[in-house]
Protein backbone atom coordinates (compact mmCIF):
# COMPACT_ATOMS: atom_id res chain seq x y z
CA UNK A 1 0.00 0.00 0.00
CA UNK A 2 3.11 2.51 1.08
CA UNK A 3 4.47 1.31 -2.06
CA UNK A 4 1.61 2.39 -4.18
CA UNK A 5 1.25 5.69 -2.79
CA UNK A 6 4.80 6.42 -3.01
CA UNK A 7 4.52 5.24 -7.05
CA UNK A 8 1.44 7.59 -6.99
CA UNK A 9 3.23 10.57 -5.63
CA UNK A 10 6.29 9.74 -8.22
CA UNK A 11 4.31 9.92 -11.21
CA UNK A 12 2.28 12.97 -9.85
CA UNK A 13 5.68 15.04 -9.06
CA UNK A 14 7.05 13.98 -12.56
CA UNK A 15 3.44 15.21 -14.06
CA UNK A 16 3.94 19.26 -12.37
CA UNK A 17 7.29 18.95 -13.39
CA UNK A 18 6.70 18.35 -17.26
CA UNK A 19 4.03 20.79 -17.10
CA UNK A 20 6.58 23.57 -16.11
CA UNK A 21 9.05 22.32 -18.31
CA UNK A 22 6.40 22.51 -21.95
CA UNK A 23 5.32 26.02 -20.51
CA UNK A 24 9.24 27.19 -19.89
CA UNK A 25 10.44 25.77 -23.12
CA UNK A 26 6.75 27.15 -24.87
CA UNK A 27 7.41 30.92 -23.58
CA UNK A 28 11.01 31.36 -24.95
CA UNK A 29 10.64 31.19 -28.57
CA UNK A 30 7.57 33.80 -28.02
CA UNK A 31 9.48 36.23 -25.62
CA UNK A 32 12.51 35.86 -28.78
CA UNK A 33 9.50 36.52 -30.89
CA UNK A 34 8.44 39.33 -29.23
CA UNK A 35 11.76 41.51 -28.82
CA UNK A 36 12.76 40.68 -32.60
CA UNK A 37 9.35 42.35 -33.48
CA UNK A 38 9.85 45.49 -31.19
CA UNK A 39 13.73 45.71 -32.53
CA UNK A 40 11.96 45.42 -36.54
CA UNK A 41 9.96 48.36 -34.76
CA UNK A 42 12.51 50.55 -33.66
CA UNK A 43 14.25 50.05 -36.71
CA UNK A 44 11.33 50.95 -38.84
CA UNK A 45 10.75 53.76 -36.68
CA UNK A 46 14.80 55.18 -36.90
CA UNK A 47 14.80 54.24 -40.62
CA UNK A 48 11.20 56.44 -41.49
CA UNK A 49 12.81 59.33 -39.44
CA UNK A 50 15.91 59.47 -41.33
CA UNK A 51 15.14 60.48 -44.85
CA UNK A 52 17.77 61.36 -47.76
CA UNK A 53 17.22 62.01 -51.59
CA UNK A 54 19.97 62.64 -53.77
CA UNK A 55 20.02 63.41 -57.48
CA UNK A 56 22.73 63.37 -60.16
CA UNK A 57 20.45 63.26 -63.36
CA UNK A 58 22.98 60.94 -65.40
CA UNK A 59 19.70 58.61 -65.33
CA UNK A 60 17.55 61.70 -67.15
CA UNK A 61 16.87 62.27 -70.84
CA UNK A 62 18.73 65.29 -71.99
CA UNK A 63 16.69 68.25 -73.40
CA UNK A 64 14.17 68.12 -71.00
CA UNK A 65 13.55 68.61 -67.00
CA UNK A 66 13.68 65.63 -65.36
CA UNK A 67 10.32 63.84 -64.24
CA UNK A 68 8.90 64.85 -61.38
CA UNK A 69 10.75 68.12 -61.25
CA UNK A 70 8.72 71.59 -62.39
CA UNK A 71 10.41 75.01 -63.21
CA UNK A 72 8.84 78.34 -61.65
CA UNK A 73 9.97 82.12 -61.69
CA UNK A 74 9.90 84.75 -59.36
CA UNK A 75 9.52 88.44 -60.64
CA UNK A 76 9.36 89.78 -63.97
CA UNK A 77 9.81 88.19 -67.46
CA UNK A 78 9.25 84.78 -69.09
CA UNK A 79 10.16 81.35 -67.60
CA UNK A 80 13.43 80.20 -68.24
CA UNK A 81 14.10 76.85 -69.42
CA UNK A 82 15.98 74.06 -67.49
CA UNK A 83 16.88 70.90 -69.06
CA UNK A 84 19.23 67.82 -68.00
CA UNK A 85 22.48 68.74 -70.33
CA UNK A 86 25.91 66.64 -71.18
CA UNK A 87 28.97 68.35 -69.71
CA UNK A 88 31.81 66.98 -71.81
CA UNK A 89 34.12 66.32 -69.00
CA UNK A 90 37.83 64.91 -69.96
CA UNK A 91 37.35 61.38 -69.35
CA UNK A 92 33.47 60.77 -69.16
CA UNK A 93 30.26 62.33 -70.51
CA UNK A 94 28.36 63.68 -67.36
CA UNK A 95 24.87 64.56 -67.22
CA UNK A 96 23.87 68.15 -64.97
CA UNK A 97 20.47 70.02 -64.30
CA UNK A 98 20.95 73.17 -66.68
CA UNK A 99 19.29 76.44 -66.61
CA UNK A 100 19.82 77.87 -70.16
CA UNK A 101 17.58 80.22 -70.95
CA UNK A 102 19.37 84.07 -71.25
CA UNK A 103 16.55 86.25 -72.09
CA UNK A 104 15.80 87.26 -68.83
CA UNK A 105 17.15 90.44 -66.85
CA UNK A 106 16.52 92.53 -63.60
CA UNK A 107 14.38 91.28 -61.05
CA UNK A 108 14.21 87.48 -62.43
CA UNK A 109 14.72 84.43 -60.85
CA UNK A 110 14.15 81.42 -62.53
CA UNK A 111 13.44 77.64 -60.00
CA UNK A 112 13.25 74.20 -60.88
CA UNK A 113 11.37 72.40 -57.73
CA UNK A 114 11.56 69.17 -56.66
CA UNK A 115 7.55 68.97 -56.43
CA UNK A 116 7.49 65.82 -54.07
CA UNK A 117 9.96 67.04 -51.70
CA UNK A 118 9.32 67.94 -48.24
CA UNK A 119 11.74 69.05 -45.61
CA UNK A 120 12.07 71.35 -42.81
CA UNK A 121 15.54 70.24 -40.79
CA UNK A 122 18.16 70.10 -43.38
CA UNK A 123 21.03 69.48 -44.41
CA UNK A 124 21.34 69.22 -48.01
CA UNK A 125 24.81 70.35 -50.87
CA UNK A 126 24.72 70.51 -54.41
CA UNK A 127 27.36 71.23 -57.12
CA UNK A 128 27.09 74.47 -59.01
CA UNK A 129 28.77 75.58 -62.48
CA UNK A 130 28.78 79.13 -63.25
CA UNK A 131 28.57 78.93 -67.36
CA UNK A 132 27.99 82.67 -68.95
CA UNK A 133 25.74 85.29 -68.53
CA UNK A 134 26.42 89.14 -68.92
CA UNK A 135 24.15 90.88 -66.00
CA UNK A 136 24.41 87.79 -63.38
CA UNK A 137 25.76 84.09 -63.00
CA UNK A 138 24.14 83.58 -59.69
CA UNK A 139 23.12 80.11 -58.65
CA UNK A 140 22.12 77.93 -55.76
CA UNK A 141 19.87 75.67 -53.83
CA UNK A 142 16.28 76.73 -52.62
CA UNK A 143 14.52 75.40 -49.59
CA UNK A 144 11.24 75.79 -47.45
CA UNK A 145 10.07 76.34 -50.91
CA UNK A 146 6.16 77.00 -50.07
CA UNK A 147 5.56 78.16 -53.38
CA UNK A 148 7.42 80.89 -56.48
CA UNK A 149 7.04 83.85 -54.15
CA UNK A 150 8.21 82.49 -50.41
CA UNK A 151 11.22 80.19 -49.70
CA UNK A 152 15.32 80.64 -49.22
CA UNK A 153 17.66 80.67 -50.82
CA UNK A 154 21.68 80.30 -51.12
CA UNK A 155 23.70 81.82 -53.76
CA UNK A 156 26.88 82.08 -55.30
CA UNK A 157 27.97 84.52 -57.86
CA UNK A 158 30.95 84.90 -59.60
CA UNK A 159 30.09 88.60 -61.58
CA UNK A 160 30.13 89.95 -58.15
CA UNK A 161 32.63 87.52 -55.99
CA UNK A 162 30.03 87.30 -53.25
CA UNK A 163 28.10 84.06 -51.41
CA UNK A 164 24.58 85.12 -50.11
CA UNK A 165 21.54 83.78 -48.37
CA UNK A 166 18.24 85.48 -49.05
CA UNK A 167 14.90 84.95 -47.67
CA UNK A 168 12.01 85.44 -50.30
CA UNK A 169 8.68 86.55 -49.14
CA UNK A 170 6.00 87.34 -51.00
CA UNK A 171 7.64 87.87 -54.18
CA UNK A 172 10.66 90.10 -52.19
CA UNK A 173 13.96 89.17 -51.54
CA UNK A 174 15.85 90.55 -48.36
CA UNK A 175 19.35 89.37 -47.80
CA UNK A 176 19.80 88.20 -44.61
CA UNK A 177 24.10 87.65 -44.68
CA UNK A 178 26.55 88.30 -47.28
CA UNK A 179 30.53 87.60 -47.41
CA UNK A 180 32.83 88.54 -49.99
CA UNK A 181 34.47 85.52 -51.63
CA UNK A 182 36.50 85.08 -55.04
CA UNK A 183 33.90 82.66 -57.07
CA UNK A 184 34.93 81.80 -60.55
CA UNK A 185 33.18 80.43 -63.22
CA UNK A 186 33.32 77.09 -65.65
CA UNK A 187 34.87 75.46 -62.46
CA UNK A 188 32.78 73.32 -60.23
CA UNK A 189 31.89 74.05 -56.70
CA UNK A 190 30.02 72.95 -53.51
CA UNK A 191 27.66 74.70 -51.95
CA UNK A 192 25.62 73.57 -48.53
CA UNK A 193 23.51 74.53 -46.40
CA UNK A 194 22.46 73.74 -42.79
CA UNK A 195 18.89 74.72 -41.12
CA UNK A 196 17.65 73.75 -37.91
CA UNK A 197 15.10 75.45 -36.42
CA UNK A 198 15.82 79.30 -36.92
CA UNK A 199 19.56 78.59 -37.32
CA UNK A 200 21.28 78.48 -41.01
CA UNK A 201 24.48 77.80 -42.17
CA UNK A 202 26.29 78.10 -45.14
CA UNK A 203 29.12 76.36 -47.20
CA UNK A 204 31.58 76.88 -50.03
CA UNK A 205 33.64 74.51 -50.85
CA UNK A 206 33.86 73.34 -47.14
CA UNK A 207 33.98 76.12 -45.35
CA UNK A 208 31.47 78.06 -43.21
CA UNK A 209 30.92 81.50 -44.66
CA UNK A 210 27.48 82.18 -43.26
CA UNK A 211 25.47 82.08 -40.22
CA UNK A 212 21.96 83.57 -39.98
CA UNK A 213 19.01 82.97 -37.68
CA UNK A 214 15.49 83.60 -39.93
CA UNK A 215 12.01 82.28 -38.67
CA UNK A 216 9.97 83.48 -41.41
CA UNK A 217 9.41 80.28 -42.89
CA UNK A 218 8.93 77.35 -39.72
CA UNK A 219 6.99 74.63 -41.99
CA UNK A 220 8.78 71.63 -44.23
CA UNK A 221 8.74 72.57 -47.98
CA UNK A 222 10.00 71.39 -51.45
CA UNK A 223 14.18 72.11 -52.16
CA UNK A 224 15.14 73.57 -55.48
CA UNK A 225 17.55 74.91 -57.90
CA UNK A 226 17.54 79.23 -58.75
CA UNK A 227 19.38 81.18 -60.61
CA UNK A 228 19.75 85.14 -61.47
CA UNK A 229 18.57 86.94 -64.70
CA UNK A 230 20.46 85.70 -67.37
CA UNK A 231 22.14 83.26 -65.68
CA UNK A 232 22.99 79.98 -67.38
CA UNK A 233 24.64 77.39 -65.07
CA UNK A 234 24.62 74.21 -64.09
CA UNK A 235 24.33 72.00 -61.48
CA UNK A 236 24.77 68.22 -59.82
CA UNK A 237 24.97 65.74 -57.18
CA UNK A 238 22.48 67.47 -55.40
CA UNK A 239 21.50 65.73 -51.90
CA UNK A 240 19.32 66.47 -49.10
CA UNK A 241 18.92 65.01 -45.77
CA UNK A 242 16.27 65.15 -42.98
CA UNK A 243 17.77 66.39 -39.50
Amino acid sequence: MKLKKHLISIFFMFLLFSIFAINCQSQKPEEKETAIAETQQVNKAVTAQTKTLSYNFDECLPGSIPSGWEAAMTGKGKLGKWEVAVEKAETEKNKVLAQTSMENFGYHFDIAVAKETNFKDIALSVKFKAIKGKEDQGGGPVWRYMDENNYYICRANPLENNYRVYKVINGNRKQLKSYSLLITSNEWHTIKVEHVGTEIKCYYDGQLYLEAEDDSFTDAGKIGLWTKADSYCYFDDFTVEEK
